[in-house]
């Protein structure tokens, strides 16, 4: 492959919001990485559609809360790209129970993947990203209405909020700004599993805005920190969630 100007890797970017965020970024001049961890077919599947809107992208299997495999995917990366710009850590899982009812495995694999997952990918890309590199990793505005059965998850996240403050201030000299997008109630399979047709009426009408944000607007949310105007944000979790919270 010809070598780009700019490289990105999106965790979980075989589909929801991370294809679309794959997608945006391709289509903004990245060369992507869909990385994925259980489905070649739909990580493929992405990979041709940005190929076919003439961008460049090449899918890579890794399981982010082992950090054998984040090194891997950063080595490939590099091999086929020569270098990486742009982390986008958006893997995460969202199991939801009532504390009294979590199970020790649910709780260990929801930090596994959500928090280590991040940190091991936030520790790779400190050794290899480029000067005026980004990171962005995945929140949610669940942080600020302590719903019942997303104890775990939140507080899964607010660990990603405390690294991404800390790692802002570690990169320093490095001209490499670390963020944090959170979502709001988004229409994906990830969020609408499980719920019923009320529920997820519920959570439309939460926002001002009274519906469920897309994969797209929260791609854009990324597309703006990835991007020359989002160069002065640094250190910040961007809550995209319609005015929710």
């Amino acid at each position: 492959m010809s070598q780009p100007n700019k490289v990105a890797i999106v965790t979980g970017a075989s589909r929801g919001i991370g294809r679309a965020i794959a997608s945006r970024l391709a289509s903004d001049g990245f060369a992507v990485v869909v990385n994925y961890v259980s489905n070649p077919a739909e990580a493929e599947q992405a990979v041709g559609e940005i190929s076919a809107s003439g961008g460049q992208a090449v899918a890579i299997q890794a399981d982010v809360s082992k950090a054998g495999d984040v090194t891997g995917l950063f080595e490939q990366t590099e091999k086929r790209f020569g270098g990486v710009d742009v982390l986008v850590n958006n893997a995460g899982i969202m199991d939801l129970k009532a504390l009294s009812d979590t199970p020790d495995e649910l709780f260990e694999r929801t930090f596994a993947i959500n928090v280590h997952g991040t940190f091991n990918t936030i520790r790779a890309a400190a050794k290899v990203l480029r000067k005026g590199g980004r990171i962005i990793n995945f929140s949610t505005s669940v942080l600020g209405l302590s719903l019942p059965t997303y104890g775990v998850y939140s507080a899964s996240k607010a660990a990603v909020e405390a690294l991404t403050k800390t790692a802002a201030k570690e990169f320093r000299g490095k001209n490499i700004t670390v963020n944090a997008v959170a979502p709001g109630p988004t229409a994906t399979d990830l969020f609408l599993r499980g719920k019923s047709a009320g529920e997820v009426e519920n959570f439309k009408k939460m926002p001002p805005l009274e519906r469920l944000g897309t994969p797209e607007d929260v791609a854009n949310v990324v597309s703006f920190l990835a991007g020359k105007d989002g160069a002065w944000i640094n250190g910040q979790t961007i809550r995209a969630n319609g005015g929710m919270v």
